[in-house]
């Protein structure tokens, strides 16, 4: 009686704990040995797909065969021991040696040649399945991707619906996720103090544990957070359905920290003005320390007059600072009223500025269009459309984002009108309610430096603050020459400078608000 192995394999692991081929290919196989007289001497079970070469324990099971410690080996069938031709050219030199290749499923003679030939088609035929197989799958791949949807596991942040469905935000992650982008964008943080930060925040990765580093930088980089999906391994870039977690634009600052075009200083230390306060000489910041439970603030450079404050002395300036900026209540309400007004006429021209960014939203998916087409039709090769895909897939995304803020225009204008008016009641109503660490941030909001001068701390208002300071001491001091001196009339066109002054996107500073205390 021979001495055999017994093979038996399926694809998955899924498929041999919840499925009953295993235990099917088994008895086959029993069946077969019993009816030819032949021993099992030791089975070999494998999870794992016969489409590539590689496959650990059927490697192991022909070392043996080739060392003689068994005359044999039943396998159930042709396909379950090779779905590639080179493995089943590895069996095929073992019939050459002698060795005995039986298969429980199909009557063929190995030893003779027309069995050989007949399980040589059978081969083919089952390697033509694999290929046919991988070419549907990727076709079906390619098509989910064309319709903007991901066919692979979701990234983290978002969770999977189920086939033909996009991702889904993930109500507990993806706030997390737009977290560390905002973090990692201010310049702040490296991958490790973002990690530690995050993990107290509680973002995790799918297994439950803190996010590495590894997959810090995977996350950070990946397009499908801003709503493009990028293949890496084939370079190509689709445009996805799936709700965006962030804007393009913020993508693009943690791209330049993270790739070296912004410097990224990391969180260090904390005190209350640092990175806050510079010196009026050398404009470098001042650098705080601690001495005898007191803070201090002093000027590093060598060749720059001594500069060192208190930080309860900077508080104090602060205060007074502020005091000079705060306004009477009919002041506050005329300004309300004013704006008001204001708003209503800056709807106007909205449509003619949405219509625009339609138009160039149009334009470039036209020439999307136009380029998928020059690429089907072989015009031009697969780099050249992938660097131009990339591209215009890029621009589409910023088209959109201009599009989706003209759309919301009145509303944020709103947002920053409410905001201007809750910083000026804030400010007018520091002097019995706010703290150190709320002046600051007050005062950080309306100034575009503060520095320090020895023992001065002096300032430069950003225009809307410095037009309050003119406004309240045009007012309430005395008139210039040639100007009206009717409260209405001032007030109203000092509310249009304001509200001008408001909304522009990037106001210059102004030499005039510049300040001493």
């Amino acid at each position: 009686m021979n001495n055999v192995y017994a093979y038996i394999r399926v694809s998955t692991i899924k498929q041999g704990t919840q499925g009953s081929s295993l235990v099917e290919q088994r008895f086959a196989i029993e069946n077969y040995a019993e009816r030819h007289n032949l021993t099992i001497k030791q089975w070999f079970e494998e999870k794992e797909t016969a489409a590539k070469r590689g496959r650990t324990i059927f490697t192991k099971m022909l070392g043996l065969l080739i060392k003689g410690r068994a005359q044999g080996v039943i396998i159930h069938k042709i396909d379950r021991g090779a779905r590639n031709l080179k493995d089943w050219a590895d069996l095929g030199s073992l019939i050459d040696k002698g060795i005995e290749v039986h298969f429980a499923h199909e009557s063929l003679d190995m030893q003779s040649r027309g069995g050989r030939l007949a399980a040589d088609i059978q081969a083919v035929v089952a390697a033509d399945f694999i290929r046919n197989l991988r070419d549907e799958v990727k076709k079906g791949f390619r098509g989910r991707l064309r319709q903007g949807l991901y066919p692979l596991p979701a990234p983290l942040g978002y969770l999977d619906q189920g086939r033909g469905l996009p991702k889904l935000p993930d109500p507990v992650m993806a706030p997390l996720v737009q977290q560390a982008f905002k973090l990692y964008a201010t310049g702040e943080y490296n991958l490790y103090t973002l990690g530690r930060e995050m993990y107290e925040a509680g973002l995790r990765n799918r297994r439950g544990n803190r996010v590495s580093r590894s997959g810090l930088s995977t996350m950070l980089n990946n397009e499908f957070y801003f709503g493009i999906i990028h293949i890496v391994s084939t370079n190509e870039r689709y445009q996805g359905i799936h709700e965006p977690l962030i804007k393009k634009s913020l993508f693009d600052q943690v791209q330049d920290i993270l790739h070296g075009r912004t410097k990224n200083t990391g969180l260090k230390h904390e005190f209350r003005y640092r990175k806050t306060i510079k010196c009026l000489h050398c404009h470098y910041n001042l650098i705080a320390e601690r001495q005898k439970g007191k803070v201090y603030y002093r000027c590093q450079t060598k060749d720059c007059p001594l500069t060192c404050i208190r930080e309860d002395t900077i508080d104090q300036e602060m205060q007074t600072m502020l005091d000079r900026l705060s306004l009477p209540e009919a002041a506050i309400n005329r300004l309300e009223a004013e704006f008001a007004t204001l708003q209503a006429e800056r709807y106007q021209h909205q449509d003619e500025l949405i219509q625009s960014a339609q138009l160039n939203l149009a334009n470039i998916n036209d020439r999307i269009t136009r380029l998928t087409d020059a690429y089907i039709d072989r015009m031009i090769d697969k780099e050249m459309f992938d660097n131009r895909n990339k591209k215009l897939l890029h621009e589409r995304i910023s088209a959109k984002d201009t599009l989706d803020e003209l759309r919301s225009a009145m509303t944020d204008n709103d947002y920053k009108t409410q905001s201007f008016l809750k910083l000026v009641k804030a400010i007018s109503l520091n002097k019995t309610q706010a703290n150190e660490t709320e002046n600051r941030d007050l005062l950080k909001s309306v100034t575009s430096n503060l520095e320090i001068d020895g023992k001065r701390l002096v300032f430069t208002l950003q225009k809307p603050f410095s037009a309050i300071a003119d406004w309240d001491e045009s007012l309430y001091g005395e008139p210039h020459r040639a100007t009206s001196r009717t409260f209405d009339v001032k007030a109203s066109k000092t509310s249009k400078n304001l509200f001008k002054l408001i909304h522009d996107k990037e106001p210059p500073g102004d030499e005039l608000g510049k300040l001493a205390a």
